[in-house]
């Protein structure tokens, strides 16, 4: 079935539909996909895609929030997961918990069961990346793997090294796209977005709504139709809330995520969360602290033996990391990225890509990054194999 867009004729299956996937993108493109089932220690199922390369060089790839792996494959061969394959590489693509390849667990039922959502970023962190790490180690015989985040795909591993810190000597090195640790220089809207989330937070909580942007929920499947559109999609989606969260584009006449691509952003993103990630990030931005979620006094001297949430402890985070960032980046700004840098023990490249005016959705997105960054990234993971 097709429906009428601008003049144009577009597949209804390009617009929310699963079927359009990892697996079937890295067949499309000349690759091999297995699809594969990681349990966590705490019960979750995670989907995890594997295209097969060298078993000596394995690649861990984390999308960021509300996004699932496909991020990393829509733009076919000038994707990162192909530009990897095709370089011998050993790719791995974990979607963590929530999203809705991901949205399984050995007793929990995520439509019935609140307690399955009772999670964030910080569960990612410490109990999804280490089944993930694990499995792929396990598979390939090999002692470490190296890594690839896109903003809350790099948190995560923050978490892990402060709170799980065996973990770090697992990891060859850590490619942080767009680093999202600390979240002191929002742009405007992004601030206030997140000053509204704890009353909002609240008040979904109170009518017992903890999974966001469910798949089959009659807003996300409009809000995917409109921003497929060529016209007022891209007008209203893209230059009017993209650009003015992660980063105005300089060049309308040239932008890294051109019109004609929306359909293949909005098939699959936005992707499911949990209320109470939301609620974690922006406790984080509030507060201004890299810390653990606050649960309030009470129930945080009970689980923390302290009234205030603790600090992750960067110090321990000792994995060899690479930060890259955009001058233009309205998330992943320049000052949060330093203040982390001068906090993470083994930093060992600073990759700032000035010049090229890139936002934060761009990092992924962008139709000319084979070109601005994957030179780059090609160029750490050889130096740390």
């Amino acid at each position: 079935m097709y429906i009428s867009v601008q003049g144009h004729s577009i597949p209804m299956k390009m617009i929310g539909d699963r079927n359009f996937t990892f697996s079937a993108l890295g067949s499309k493109y000349g690759h091999h996909v297995d699809e594969l089932d990681v349990i966590t220690d705490d019960g979750y199922i995670l989907k995890m895609y594997h295209i097969p390369g060298d078993r000596t060089r394995p690649v861990l790839l984390l999308p960021g929030m509300i996004q699932d792996v496909e991020v990393f494959i829509v733009r076919g061969n000038k994707s990162l997961a192909i530009t990897l394959a095709n370089n011998g590489y050993d790719v791995w693509a974990l979607n963590p918990r929530g999203i809705i390849h991901s949205r399984n667990h050995v007793h929990l039922n995520p439509d019935l069961d609140l307690k399955f959502w009772d999670f964030s970023f910080h569960e990612m962190g410490y109990y999804d990346l280490p089944a993930a790490i694990d499995y792929v180690l396990e598979r390939t015989k090999e002692r470490q793997l190296s890594a690839i985040g896109y903003s809350q795909g790099n948190t995560i591993f923050y978490v892990l090294g402060s709170t799980r810190p065996e973990y770090n000597d697992k990891i060859k090195v850590m490619i942080a796209l767009a680093p999202v640790c600390f979240l002191h220089h929002l742009k405007p809207l992004t601030s206030s977005l997140l000053a509204m989330v704890p009353s909002v937070g609240y008040l979904l909580r109170s009518i017992g709504m903890e999974e966001l942007l469910n798949d089959d929920s009659l807003i996300k499947r409009l809000f995917q139709m409109l921003c497929s559109r060529k016209g007022i999609g891209y007008e209203l989606c893209i230059q009017d809330l993209f650009f003015e969260i992660g980063g105005n584009h300089p060049d309308e006449l040239k932008p890294e995520i051109e019109p004609e691509f929306l359909p293949y952003i909005f098939a699959n993103y936005p992707s499911s969360t949990s209320r109470k990630n939301i609620v974690h990030v922006s406790q984080v931005a509030l507060r201004r602290k890299f810390a653990q979620y606050d649960y309030g006094p009470k129930q945080n001297l009970a689980l923390y033996n302290a009234r205030s949430p603790p600090k992750y402890d960067l110090r321990k985070v000792r994995m060899k990391i690479a930060l890259f960032l955009s001058d233009n980046d309205g998330i992943s700004t320049i000052g949060d990225t330093q203040l982390l840098r001068n906090m993470l023990p083994s930093v060992v490249d600073y990759h700032l890509l000035s010049g090229k005016k890139l936002n934060h959705f761009d990092m992924v997105w962008g139709r000319n990054i084979d070109k601005y960054l994957f030179p780059h990234i090609l160029s750490v993971l050889i130096k740390y194999d």
